[in-house]
């Protein structure tokens, strides 16, 4: 059967913090691997993570994963096609412009 309703769950993730001169990141790994998919939210639980310069930190959250429906997957997707275009007009040629 396919889903026209969002579904939500919640899983343990890992949250990885790094400030250093070399990276400034922030990623997010769900527990067994979950893949997000289009249209696909994942909001983490918790107060805010604070790293000062040079520091690393890696902990453990609750996250809830809310699925897309099926036409809200399929309009992510093609929306998502019209967006990309605007990458399109970048240039990265030394040269300038006439």
């Amino acid at each position: 059967m396919i889903a026209l309703r969002r579904t939500s769950f919640d899983t343990t993730c890992t949250v990885e913090v790094e400030h250093s001169d070399a990276n400034l990141c922030a990623h997010v790994e769900l527990a067994g691997g979950i893949a997000i998919g289009p249209g696909d939210r994942v909001r983490v639980h918790g107060s805010p993570i604070s790293v000062g310069f040079g520091e690393r930190r890696v902990v453990e959250r609750t996250a809830t994963v809310e699925r897309a429906g099926a036409l809200e997957r399929l309009w992510t997707k093609f929306a998502g096609h019209f967006k990309m275009t605007e990458l399109y007009e970048v240039s990265f040629s030394d040269r300038t412009m006439p």
